[in-house]
């Protein structure tokens, strides 16, 4: 979204962490990001979200579902199950001054 028309989303400064996967979280999240949030969606490495795979229809080589309930968010792979990447979520979410977590995962 263009930087003017970003700023004059309702939603415009606010930080969210994205911790959810398959369909009610990337659906709550693509809204926030949509009203204008600064979304990151955290993804597992390796294989990212299930919903990358799931299709047909695919748009290079991903799941057009994926794209449609991620759009207007960026993604980083974090192995959070490992203590290093327990860490690395505490230090994105200070350093980033995320304004909300959202999350979906039994274990954290």
């Amino acid at each position: 979204m263009a930087g003017s028309a970003a700023a004059s989303l309702p939603l415009a400064g606010v930080r969210v962490l994205d911790m959810t996967r398959v369909l009610a979280g990337p659906f709550c999240t693509m809204l926030l990001a949509d009203l204008g949030a600064d979304v990151v969606k955290v993804e597992r490495p390796g294989c990212g979200d299930d919903t990358r795979s799931w299709g047909p229809p695919f748009v290079g080589g991903e799941s057009s579902y994926f794209f449609s309930v991620n759009r207007n968010k960026k993604s980083i792979a974090i192995d959070f199950q490992r203590e290093r990447g327990a860490e690395l979520i505490r230090t994105v979410n200070t350093t980033v001054a995320c304004t909300c977590i959202v999350r979906a995962f039994t274990e954290f």
